[in-house]
């Protein structure tokens, strides 16, 4: 279905006057990034290296704002833990079955000789999340060791694929009325260099309860529930909770939108995480309704490298390009298990 047959759309233009690059999260250097893609059963799973083929200093940062969620590791990422680096970062379908797509992205690094150096061994750290995509495709197949392990071998600093690729293969949007009057969505992937020549960058899997919206434009819905299964027109989800129908999604929390924003400004922990939650606002502005109860929302920050720039600076620029990741996301998306997609 093409993106023509939905009149509301545009794109979302910055306000600011950044120069933006055309390879996505890879713009950062040192970060790799891999997808491995089952077509047929509608899953798959995405992995972010961070350090290259090195072990390099990525810092690592996470803000959970959704209800939902299925993750792991998340500990590393809080600034008293012992680790003070990550080596990668997994977004993988599957539910909380796909989180055993970690095992294989550690299995890969090891054998790489990256990890934290645990004296008989370098132990990786590879913070993970997921999102249900079981109601598409094959409910019995989910990422795994294997997915994980090709994921991570695919990995490269090229530009990202975006659309039904990766833990995006599964992805959909605007659920409130179930699978039949949803929309597909994806990976989505931007960056952008900040007035400083700092870059920030991010991808994103959008698989969200609510609509994907264009601040550009008032906030006209590009992507989200319709009025029908044959229909063209959109719903409104969030006015539709406000009648009082948002009480009947409780029961289907599988709606999660994990997004990853790194920079190569050099900054701490405490300021990494501070990072994943102003990068969040991007979200927030493009998704209605979003951090839902029935949402597993996870933005995930990295830095990686030596540049000079203020936090809020960084902040700023990282929410307007993980906004502009997620447009990207639906926009990418092609038509799959039924689910029509802007892509055609």
């Amino acid at each position: 279905m093409s993106e023509a047959l939905f009149p509301m759309r545009r794109s979302y233009l910055p306000m600011l006057a950044y120069k933006h690059h055309m390879k996505g999260l890879t713009d950062i250097r040192g970060i790799l990034v891999g997808h491995a893609t089952d077509s047929e059963a509608l899953t798959g799973c995405t992995v972010i290296l961070c350090g290259g083929l090195a072990a390099g200093n990525a810092v690592g940062g996470v803000d959970v704002r959704g209800s939902a969620t299925g993750s792991c590791e998340l500990d590393a990422l809080n600034p008293g833990h012992v680790a003070p680096y990550i080596h990668a970062i997994v977004l993988s379908g599957g539910s909380a079955f796909g989180l055993e797509a970690t095992c294989g992205v550690r299995n890969v690094l090891e054998k790489r000789g990256i990890g934290f150096d645990a004296g008989v061994t370098k132990v990786p750290i590879v913070p993970g999340a997921i999102l249900f995509d079981l109601a598409i495709g094959n409910a019995h197949v989910r990422p795994g060791r294997e997915m994980g392990e090709r994921a991570a071998l695919a990995a490269d600093d090229g530009p990202v694929a975006e659309g039904n690729v990766g833990a995006g293969t599964g992805a959909t949007v605007g659920k409130i009325h179930g699978m039949k009057q949803a929309m597909k969505s994806g990976i989505g992937s931007a960056s952008l260099t900040l007035g400083s020549g700092v870059v920030v960058a991010a991808l994103v899997a959008v698989n969200a309860l609510g609509d994907v919206i264009d601040p550009a434009r008032s906030g006209a819905i590009v992507a989200g529930a319709r009025k029908s299964p044959q229909s063209h027109e959109f719903v409104n989800t969030a006015a539709e909770m406000r009648h009082g129908l948002g009480s009947q999604t409780a029961p289907f929390r599988r709606n999660t939108t994990l997004a990853v924003v790194a920079t190569n400004a050099m900054l701490d922990r405490v300021q990494t995480n501070k990072l994943a939650a102003l990068a969040g606002l991007g979200v927030a502005r493009t998704i209605s309704p979003v951090n839902t109860m029935s949402d597993g929302d996870i933005t995930f920050a990295v830095s990686l490298g030596k540049e000079r720039a203020s936090l809020d600076e960084v902040g700023v620029g990282a929410a307007e390009v993980l906004a502009m990741a997620v447009l990207r996301a639906v926009r990418a998306a092609k038509t799959a298990g039924g689910v029509p997609g802007l892509a055609g």
